[in-house]
């Protein structure tokens, strides 16, 4: 008799690992290794770290600078003797040597407003992270699904097969008895060849869908790849009704795809406030060290004051206080400010529109998962009805009383039975974990756990 337990498994339980040369995936190895390896996950996350750097670097803007410089050149022609301050025209060589430093003071808290900002980005790239996360979960779920779900329609392709060719061997021998006409064989035949078809199109379309899966988690080409069946026994529904609103008000306050924006509309406010800086004067004080060394060339030149004596007798000390003042500077700050302006207010209507999304999504997956348990709970019943019918069936059929068409007519309903309820319970575990998603914020917390 058709059993379907053993075909699909609980998503939400791992399964025990097999022996090494005999190791199936299951989801949460499939999840792992491709959160571990996927390319697309490894540049966001080079993404964030291009906002930690910018980070970093507006904090570092506050600390003073400090720069130390030296040039050598060869003179030719006329230049002035710095040591006497004379016209000379011989060839001559100079070498100096400067320490600078540099602190703003102030500048419109366009520094500190800077730092805020490129925090906020820092954590929304962040949030970017998990959103790229959860759709590369969402994604291996989604094909995971389709997987087991062709596993099972070749499975149940298979046992469909097995019971014809049973009757075949029966019929035949019956056959060669003269107990049934040869016109029966050819019938039972006929059933025969089209299951075979049939579970070679479905062994097919599993070996495809296996392979989408392998390509999905990038694995090198040769590498054996299978997926582990748990135990459909296992998996518990839910027998409780979800509340949209309810929902929701979690979701909206723990979900990435909201709190990405909200950090955006945040540092969008920051930038404006940074934007609007550059309007206020500037403040800096600095110091400067200098010193350097000049020598005559030729032959007639008489001695000269050595290396070391003039670097010590031509350092030189400065402190300054700059004030800067801006007047005009072609529109340019106006434009800054308008730009974050209308970045703001992009984040502000993008965060609007991804929460009418959201709440639109979860109100569907409600009423899809409230609709899809009544309509497992009616597949599951009309399974069991039709294999209770299918064995009386058969019974009627190898004592002779229904002829080949009715037995496969009762086969081939089965079959649908079969599928349909396969169906609607996988669908269902699906829209299950799509629910506790929102809830939770993170696919990992709702399947591995």
């Amino acid at each position: 008799m058709i059993r379907i337990h053993w075909i699909i498994g609980l998503f939400l339980i791992f399964s025990l690992p097999a022996k090494a040369q005999e190791k199936k995936w299951t989801l949460g190895d499939c999840i792992n290794y491709a959160v571990a390896n996927n390319l697309g996950l490894k540049r966001q996350i080079l993404q964030t770290e291009t906002a930690e750097a910018a980070f970093i670097k507006s904090k570092m803007d506050v600390l003073p600078s400090l720069n130390l410089g030296s040039d050598a050149r060869l003179g030719f022609g006329r230049s002035v003797d710095p040591v006497t301050n004379l016209i000379t025209f011989k060839q001559n060589i100079s070498n100096s040597y400067s320490l600078n430093t540099n602190l703003q003071l102030f500048n419109g808290f366009t520094t500190l407003n800077s730092i805020s900002a490129n925090k906020f980005m820092l954590k929304a790239g962040l949030e970017s992270e998990k959103i790229a996360r959860n759709l590369l979960i969402a994604e291996i779920l989604d094909i995971y699904y389709q997987v087991l779900y062709a596993r099972g329609l070749e499975s149940a392709s298979k046992v469909q097969l097995e019971l014809s060719e049973k009757q075949q061997f029966r019929i035949v021998k019956l056959v060669e008895t003269g107990k049934e006409a040869l016109s029966k064989q050819y019938e039972i035949e006929s059933q025969v060849s089209s299951d075979r078809l049939a579970y070679t199109i479905a062994h097919n379309s599993a070996s495809q869908a296996l392979t989408s899966m392998k390509q999905m988690l990038q694995l090198s080409p040769g590498t054996d790849f299978d997926i582990a069946v748990p135990d459909l026994d296992n998996i518990l529904i839910d027998d409780q009704t979800y509340n949209t609103d309810s929902i929701y008000k979690i979701a909206a306050n723990i979900l990435p795809r909201l709190k990405a924006i909200e950090y955006e509309l945040h540092a969008s406010e920051k930038q404006i406030s940074a934007a609007k800086g550059a309007v206020a004067p500037s403040l800096s004080v600095g110091g400067s060290v200098y010193t350097g060394y000049y020598k005559i060339l030729g032959s007639d030149i008489e001695e000269q004051v050595s290396f070391s004596t003039q670097l010590k007798n031509n350092n030189s000390q400065a402190l300054y206080l700059s004030l800067n003042i801006p007047i005009f500077n072609n529109y340019i700050t106006g434009r800054n400010i308008r730009t974050a302006k209308i970045r703001k207010n992009d984040a502000a209507l993008k965060l609007e529109q991804e929460k009418n999304s959201l709440f639109s999504e979860i109100e569907n997956a409600c009423l899809d998962y409230n609709r899809g348990r009544d309509e497992f709970m009616a597949a599951r019943s009309n399974f069991e009805f039709n294999r209770k019918s299918f064995s009386a069936v058969e019974k009627k059929f190898e004592t002779g009383l229904v002829d080949v068409t009715d037995y496969s007519a009762a086969k081939t309903t089965l079959f649908r039975a079969e599928t349909e309820a396969l169906r609607t319970k996988l669908q269902l575990i699906i829209r299950q974990i799509t629910i506790r998603f929102y809830m939770t914020g993170e696919y990992e917390n709702t399947i591995l756990n």
